[in-house]
């Protein structure tokens, strides 16, 4: 299983993935960076634990919003965007759970 280094809030954090998940796992890594960077403008360094929790409600409200989309595509698409829904549901379910297990890595680092 290939370990990776990844930069969040100028600290560096040993994270494992699974086999070909080395890129797709440094972008999430870039992204919760970045968004961990705009907190820290907006409110300041508080304390990695703090930014982490605030930046992860963060990114979860961002689901939460395109949650709400699905449903609201769901509703205008009736009967005919079931297929469709259920597909961006499961794709969204499995981003959800990736987040949810780095973030527990970066718990357990």
């Amino acid at each position: 299983m290939p370990e990776l280094t990844v930069e969040i809030n100028g600290r560096e954090y040993q994270v494992a993935c699974d086999d070909g998940q080395e890129e797709h796992l440094t972008k999430l890594a870039r992204y919760v960076d970045t968004k961990m960077s705009e907190l820290v403008g907006s409110v300041g360094q508080i304390g990695d634990a703090r930014l982490l929790v605030m930046t992860g409600l963060l990114i979860a409200d961002e689901l939460s919003d395109a949650y709400h989309q699905l449903e609201s595509f769901d509703a205008e698409a009736g009967d005919d965007g079931k297929s469709s829904h259920a597909a961006m549901t499961s794709a969204l379910e499995g981003c959800a759970q990736r987040i949810e297990s780095i973030a527990a890595r970066f718990e357990r680092a």
